[in-house]
């Protein structure tokens, strides 16, 4: 199996972004915004924004940049998966939602802990160890920026059963615990919380 490269997402051209991206479907139109915004803000913001909003925050193409939120993974060269990682106070979603907090009692404004929410695997290029290659960059990128934690928040899927359209973007258990994560809660049915302390 050829090993997939990581780069943090402003060492990587937004062409090469926009190409794990794709045209339609899910990726396309959220441009990984969603934890960015609260329910009743999302619909406002046309996708030529949330595209616009991914650009400043990735800083595709300046690789002197000290901010970017996440990281392209390439495969032989070719631009195939996207990995969304920044501190966890970037994520406006993640204040407001039950997945995080619920069973837990943590500072919700801490910078020091880190969160992984979307992956992105480009059509043709899944199965081949992308998603599980973003979450071990994902450990070290948040590291070496000086995160005291990084968590997730992956679907659960029962065995026999499938998750629906888009439910994996968050990634899934064996994703996060083959990357050296821990379960430390699990605030519903279909979905935990991993987490590693640095």
């Amino acid at each position: 199996m050829t090993a997939v490269d990581v780069v943090p997402a402003n060492r990587a051209s937004w062409a090469d972004l926009q190409t794990v991206f794709g045209t339609r479907g899910d990726a396309a139109r959220c441009q990984c915004q969603w934890y960015k915004f609260r329910d009743r803000d999302w619909a406002s913001v046309p996708v030529a924004a949330r595209a616009e909003r991914l650009a400043d925050q990735a800083s595709c193409g300046s690789p002197g940049s000290e901010a970017t939120s996440g990281l392209v993974a390439y495969l032989d060269g070719e631009p195939v998966g996207w990995c969304a990682v920044e501190p966890r106070t970037a994520y406006l979603r993640l204040r407001y939602t039950r997945v995080p907090w619920r069973g837990r009692d943590e500072d919700r404004a801490d910078p020091g802990v880190w969160a992984v929410t979307c992956f992105v695997t480009r059509a043709g290029y899944r199965r081949r160890g992308v998603s599980r290659a973003l979450a071990r960059a994902a450990v070290e990128f948040a590291r070496a920026r000086g995160a005291r934690a990084v968590e997730g928040y992956p679907m659960v899927v029962p065995p026999g059963q499938d998750a629906g359209a888009g439910e994996l973007y968050v990634g899934t258990r064996s994703v996060f615990a083959d990357a050296g994560f821990v379960e430390v809660s699990h605030p519903t049915p279909r979905r935990v919380v991993m987490r590693i302390d640095f």
